[in-house]
């Protein structure tokens, strides 16, 4: 009985890690795509604020994710670094185009 207990338990962290990971993604993903939107208008301010959002958002989604998914979500993170880099200096062509590298790699850890 005590097995079949600890079964149970691991399975049901298991499956709430996923729910876990699938909240901070879809928020990643929002925040993501408004940095972008953000980046196109030359708002590159906005830009930082949505794109370190979409980074804390990624960051806690990776340390419960696996295999593929944490490699895209990881890419991701990399990819909002880059953006927020840049934003900081005001390239708001180089900042937008690495949020949407960030979108890519999201959406891509979702599937």
């Amino acid at each position: 009985m005590n097995k079949l207990a600890s079964v149970f338990a691991a399975s049901l962290l298991c499956l709430s890690g996923n729910v876990f990971a699938e909240q901070h993604l879809d928020q990643a993903i929002e925040h993501a795509n408004a940095a972008v939107v953000e980046g196109k208008a030359g708002k590159t301010s906005e830009l930082a604020v949505h794109a370190k959002a979409a980074l804390d958002h990624s960051l806690a989604a990776s340390l419960v994710a696996k295999s593929v998914s944490k490699n895209h979500i990881d890419e991701a993170a990399k990819s909002l670094q880059d953006s927020i880099d840049h934003a900081a200096l005001n390239h708001d062509g180089p900042a937008t185009s690495s949020a949407k590298d960030a979108v890519v790699h999201l959406n891509a850890a979702k599937k």
